[in-house]
């Protein structure tokens, strides 16, 4: 495996040019061997054996991301009463491996996310320490999906740069709703909207049961599915990200604050017709 990943990655940087690879310096198209040396050993060693999982989850709000965050670490880790604007990390071990999962603040549906928000949701990828995450969860409910959801997809996929798609793995929430359907039923019954997410991220993604926690069956699949992503992509490299400048400090004060609390609505359809109300409540510590 380890011949296997250098032997890849050698082959990417022909394919798509040196300069515009995450391992050289962002100076010149010059790369500087010795960091590319310590990142493709690195990388190498991580596609080997995953002995540890960094994951950063991405979505909207309420679609059940903090759910399948606690879902992956097997108890309830991320509260889930109400939104909150700032990442939470939590950390477990599953199966003998350390999994650290960032939960992201989810987006707005048809507001528009404001600037605090998105610089917090691009600092839960360097949460994740120098290597950066293995994989994104782009959490979607199963259910209506409109050009609208296609286009804040895109928008804040956008944040983390266009490299971002190679490391996302859809993962599809509330699937009970579809009852007899079969996922490859519904994505073609939704259209090209869906379908264009699904092909950014190569086609990657996921069903799971937020029901379950603990002995979860599916969960193996899913780190399955990861390991492939590390394997064929090598590990996503925060730097790469521009950092966007600070707002103001007034500014900040004023759009820093949790959303108030959202009913629950235990289906996917209902879900994606609600609309968000601006925020309210200030609340530390809790998540969507």
């Amino acid at each position: 495996m380890h011949h296997y990943y250098l032997l890849h990655t050698f082959q990417r940087l022909l394919e798509i040019g040196f300069s515009s690879h995450p391992f050289y310096s962002k100076q010149g198209d010059v790369p500087d061997p010795e960091e590319e040396e310590k990142r493709l050993a690195a990388a190498a060693r991580e596609a080997n054996h995953l002995t540890e999982l960094r994951l950063v989850l991405l979505g909207w709000r309420w679609p059940g991301k903090s759910l399948t965050g606690n879902t992956i670490l097997g108890h309830e880790e991320f509260r889930l009463e109400r939104a909150a604007e700032f990442c939470v990390k939590r950390q477990t071990e599953v199966e003998g491996r350390q999994v650290t999962v960032i939960d992201t603040p989810g987006w707005f549906s048809t507001q528009s996310t404001p600037p605090v928000y998105q610089q917090e949701m691009v600092r839960g990828a360097s949460m994740c320490g120098p290597l950066g995450p293995h994989a994104f969860l782009l959490v979607i409910p199963v259910g209506m999906f409109t050009e609208v959801d296609r286009a804040r997809i895109e928008e804040h996929l956008a944040l983390f740069g266009e490299r971002v798609w190679r490391h996302t793995i859809v993962v599809f929430t509330w699937a009970d709703v579809l009852r007899n359907m079969s996922i490859e039923r519904h994505i073609k019954r939704e259209g090209k909207d869906l379908q264009w997410v699904l092909e950014k991220c190569k086609m990657r993604y996921f069903v799971i049961s937020n029901y379950i926690f603990g002995e979860h069956p599916q969960l193996r699949q899913l780190m399955e599915k990861i390991e492939k992503v590390v394997a064929e992509e090598g590990i996503y490299n925060p730097e790469d990200v521009e950092e966007k400048k600070p707002l103001g400090q007034n500014q900040n004060q004023t759009q820093n604050r949790e959303l108030g609390a959202r009913p629950k609505v235990n289906s996917a359809v209902g879900l994606a017709k609600m609309d968000m109300d601006p925020p309210h409540n200030s609340v530390d510590g809790l998540t969507d």
